[in-house]
C-alpha cells in the first residue's frame, strides 16, 4: 500500500475475542465476576490492614501495596473488555490506548517490583528474625514500596510516551481484548526494532531479574526453615510463604508462558486466554489466596464484623 494512502489512526479495532462469538456471553460474565471479586476483596484487604492494628506490619504495608496496584491494574483492562463485548466493533481510540499501555505498563513493573519486595520481607523474617524489626522499619518499607511504584511510573510514561510519538498511519486492528505492548508498537507506520529491543531488554530487568531474586530468596528460606529443628515452627514458616508463594507461581506462570512464546497465528488465541489470566483473574484471586490461607487477616475480618454488629446494636 503506498504511503500516501495512508491515512494516520484515530481509534485502534480490538479484536480480542471477536473471533470467539459463540462464547462472548459467556466471557462477559465471567470477566464481570472476576472484576467484581477483585473490587470488592482487594477493597476488603486494604480496608482491613488500615483499620486493624494487628495488621499494621510490614508484610501487611506491602500486601495494601498490592490490593491497591490490583484494583488498578484490572480497572484499566476489564471495563473496556465489557464494553468491547457488547458492541459490534470493539474499538478504543488512539489517545485512550495511550493511556491504557501507560497504566498496564505502570502496574505490571510496579507489580514484578512488589513481588520481589514481599519475598524479600519474607527472607529477612524467617531468615534474620532478630534484625527484623530494625531491617523492615517503617521509614525501610516506604522506601521499598516507593521505589517499586517509581519504577512503574517511570516505565509507563516511558514506554506510552515514545512509542505514542511515533507515526501511527496504516493498518489499525490488533488481535487483542487490550492495547498490549507489542502489538500496538507494531502498527507503528516506521521501523521499531529499536523499540523492540529495548522492550526486550527492559523486560528482562524489570520482569525476569525480579523473578529470579524471588526464586533465590526462597532457596535461602527453604534452606533456613528446614533446619528449624521443631516441626511447628517449620509449619509456621512455610505458612507465611506460601500465599505470596501461590501468587507469584500465578502471576509470572501466566506471564511467562504468554511472552516466551513465539508470536505466531497458532499461539495468539492460547496467548489471549493466557493474559485474561493475570489481567483479569489474578488481582480477584489474591485477596481470596491471602484470605484463605492467613489466620490473622481472617481473625481481623471477625473482629471487624463483631465491631459492626455491636455498633448497630
Amino acid at each position: 500500500m503506498r504511503k500516501d494512502n495512508w491515512t494516520c489512526l484515530i481509534e485502534i479495532v480490538l479484536l480480542g475475542f471477536s473471533d470467539f462469538k459463540m462464547v462472548e456471553e459467556l466471557l462477559f460474565c465471567l470477566v464481570l465476576m472476576f472484576y467484581v471479586t477483585a473490587l470488592m476483596g482487594n477493597s476488603l484487604i486494604l480496608t482491613l490492614t488500615i483499620v486493624s492494628p494487628t495488621l499494621h506490619t510490614p508484610m501487611y504495608f506491602f500486601l495494601w501495596n498490592l490490593s491497591f496496584l490490583e484494583i488498578g491494574y484490572t480497572s484499566t483492562i476489564s471495563p473496556k473488555i465489557l464494553v468491547n463485548l457488547l458492541t459490534e466493533k470493539p474499538s478504543i481510540s488512539l489517545c485512550g490506548c495511550g493511556f491504557q499501555l501507560c497504566f498496564f505498563v505502570l502496574f505490571s513493573v510496579t507489580e514484578c517490583c512488589l513481588l520481589c519486595v514481599m519475598a524479600y520481607d519474607r527472607y529477612v523474617a524467617i531468615c534474620k528474625p532478630f534484625q527484623y524489626p530494625y531491617i523492615m522499619n517503617y521509614k525501610e518499607c516506604a522506601k521499598l514500596a516507593a521505589t517499586s511504584w517509581t519504577f512503574g511510573i517511570l516505565m509507563g510514561l516511558g514506554h506510552s510516551i515514545s512509542i505514542f510519538t511515533l507515526p501511527f498511519c496504516g493498518l489499525n486492528r490488533i488481535r487483542h481484548f487490550f492495547c498490549d505492548l507489542m502489538p500496538v508498537l507494531r502498527l507503528a507506520s516506521t521501523n521499531t526494532y529499536k523499540y523492540e529491543v529495548a522492550n526486550a531488554i527492559l523486560t528482562v530487568v524489570f520482569v525476569l531479574v525480579p523473578l529470579l531474586l524471588i526464586l533465590y530468596s526462597y532457596i535461602l528460606i527453604i534452606s533456613t526453615v528446614l533446619m528449624m529443628p521443631v516441626a511447628k515452627n517449620r509449619h509456621k514458616a512455610f505458612s507465611t510463604c506460601s500465599s505470596h508463594l501461590i501468587v507469584v507461581f500465578l502471576y509470572y506462570g501466566a506471564i511467562t508462558a504468554t511472552h516466551i512464546r513465539p508470536n505466531l497465528a497458532s499461539s495468539l488465541d492460547r496467548n489471549r486466554f493466557l493474559a485474561l489470566l493475570y489481567t483479569v483473574v489474578t488481582p480477584a484471586l489474591i485477596p481470596i489466596i491471602y484470605s484463605l490461607r492467613n489466620e490473622e487477616i481472617k481473625a481481623a475480618f471477625k473482629k471487624s464484623v463483631a465491631r459492626k454488629r455491636i455498633f448497630f446494636m
